[in-house]
């Protein structure tokens, strides 16, 4: 199984930088699990969401990017792990102590997004969401080229969504991404 597809992907999420550490949202009463036509268990609003509304953070063991590959090597690729990339040094896997935000499943047409703060990882809201609505947001998980079509067939999406593109993974592969240019500094003369 390639060690870059088994995490749930950083790259969808903002990135924000924040001074004040905000209280953990460990559970939220604005959602519930419980099974999902998708995929197992999905998350589900119990309450009308407003769209900008932080509604749970995803909870887990924090371990480093190599404890994860090592836990997860010999797992055999069933498309399903609750890790989850919060920096180039933590992965958050959901599977140890992690609570009800690891099975919001995935959606081509997300009503949530994930934000990462301080290497912590929050669910918002993108839209307004009713009650009894599920949660969903873009795993964008990622993948190679070189990967077996049989192990990204593991990854078909189930979200339902009139454009759904049929797929969990990111639209491009890691090794055809072009790298992101940076910004040209100012020179003050």
């Amino acid at each position: 199984m390639p060690k870059s597809r088994r995490k749930k992907s950083a790259s969808p999420a903002r990135k924000k930088k924040r001074t004040a550490s905000k209280p953990s949202l460990a559970v939220s009463p604005l959602i519930e699990a419980r099974n999902s036509p998708i995929h197992g268990k999905g998350v589900y609003a119990i309450a009308p969401i407003k769209k900008g509304t932080r509604i749970v953070e995803y909870l887990g063991e924090r371990i480093s990017h190599s404890e994860a590959d090592d836990r997860y090597e010999n797992k055999g690729d069933d498309g399903h792990t609750f890790l989850f990339i919060a920096s180039n040094r933590t992965v958050i896997d959901a599977g140890v102590n992690g609570n009800d935000a690891r099975f919001i499943n995935h959606h081509c047409d997300p009503n949530c997004e994930t934000v990462i703060e301080n290497s912590r990882v929050f669910i918002d809201a993108i839209r307004t969401i009713k009650p009894g609505e599920e949660l969903g947001y873009d795993y964008q998980l990622t993948w190679e080229s070189t990967d077996e079509p049989e192990e990204l067939a593991l990854y078909a999406c189930r979200c339902g969504a009139k454009k759904c593109r049929g797929t969990m993974l990111d639209r491009e592969p890691l090794d055809k991404k072009k790298p992101a240019k940076k910004a040209a500094k100012k020179r003050k003369r």
